[in-house]
């Protein structure tokens, strides 16, 4: 399963390590995943304990998502549309049907920065944003999950030489996203490398192409959806990292952290989690769903 994940999962996903910082709302349930969240599960009445958040967000008709809005094929607002679409997106409306029967969502956008402090105050119900699972963080919240598997690559110029590891980050001004996994896996294997962090992907992106830093160090999916869109871009490493990321929840709530470990358990079993992928990372991915990781099977979830 690992080696599926590592080659296939990984070759996909991550990202929210760099969100917007702004906190602007987007509502509305969305058409994204259509048909997947017309099939996807409901709660029964017995599973929405009375007094708990389950209960709280069925009342209130909605559930609250700290998430992205320009994560390519993970939550990014569509111009068009106005729709929040992608894995993420599509995964926090699922989880919503779940508890209130209609995909019902508000995406907050949130930055990687910020989210502890949106679960802990109630800005937020959720957080969907590729959030990697560690016992740090989780001394701050709760992770339902792990949901995926990822790993950082690293991203440079088109035409950039000398860069075809890690290691060669050293002596080297480095880009990467303020407070994600990044930070300390470049300290670690490129301990001479200058770290030059911005808060959002986008920033990361423009100060590669304005040469504030030789290279960027990312999730592939990100890396890879954005390669695709922009030939300036080129990834030049194979993911060196293997980064599970679980469902972020308010410290303490074990109730929460049951129902949404029991929902993905579900949404796993019934083949809901894989079409989900399938319509979003999986059309760029080829190949069958990966198999997800399983439930609570690192430290901190």
């Amino acid at each position: 399963m690992k080696k599926m994940i590592a080659v296939v999962a990984v070759a996909l996903l991550g990202l929210a390590a760099c969100g917007e910082a702004d906190n602007a709302a987007v509502p509305g349930p969305s058409k994204t995943g259509g048909d997947v969240l017309g099939k996807a599960p409901v709660a029964s009445a017995s599973d929405i304990l009375p007094g708990s958040t389950m209960e709280k967000i069925k009342s209130r008709g909605e559930l609250l998502v700290g998430g992205s809005l320009d994560a390519p094929l993970l939550s990014q607002q569509n111009p068009a549309t106005g729709e929040v679409e992608g894995f993420d997106a599509t995964m926090g409306k699922a989880l919503a049907k779940y508890i209130i029967g209609e995909p019902k969502v508000k995406i907050v956008n949130s930055a990687s920065e910020t989210r502890e402090a949106l679960l802990a105050n109630g800005t937020v119900d959720v957080v969907f944003q590729t959030y990697t699972i560690t016992e740090e963080r989780a001394r701050q919240v709760a992770f339902a999950g792990p949901y995926y598997t990822s790993g950082l690559t690293i991203a440079v110029k088109q035409g950039t030489s000398g860069i075809a590891k890690p290691e060669d980050l050293n002596g080297k001004k480095v880009i990467a996203g303020a407070n994600t996994p990044a930070i300390p896996a470049i300290k670690k294997l490129a301990p001479q490398a200058e770290i030059v962090t911005f808060g959002s992907d986008p920033e990361c992106l423009q100060a590669l192409k304005q040469d504030r830093g030789v290279a960027y160090v990312q999730d592939e999916t990100l890396l890879i959806a954005a390669a695709k869109k922009d030939p300036a871009i080129q990834i030049v490493t194979k993911p060196f990292t293997v980064d599970p990321y679980g469902i972020g929840l308010k410290h303490g709530d074990d109730q929460m952290k049951k129902f949404v470990n029991d929902w993905l358990g579900k949404i796993q079993a019934d083949g809901t989690w894989q079409q989900i992928w399938k319509d979003s990372i999986g059309t760029v991915v080829k190949g069958d769903a990966p198999q997800p990781p399983k439930i609570g099977s690192v430290p901190g979830s």
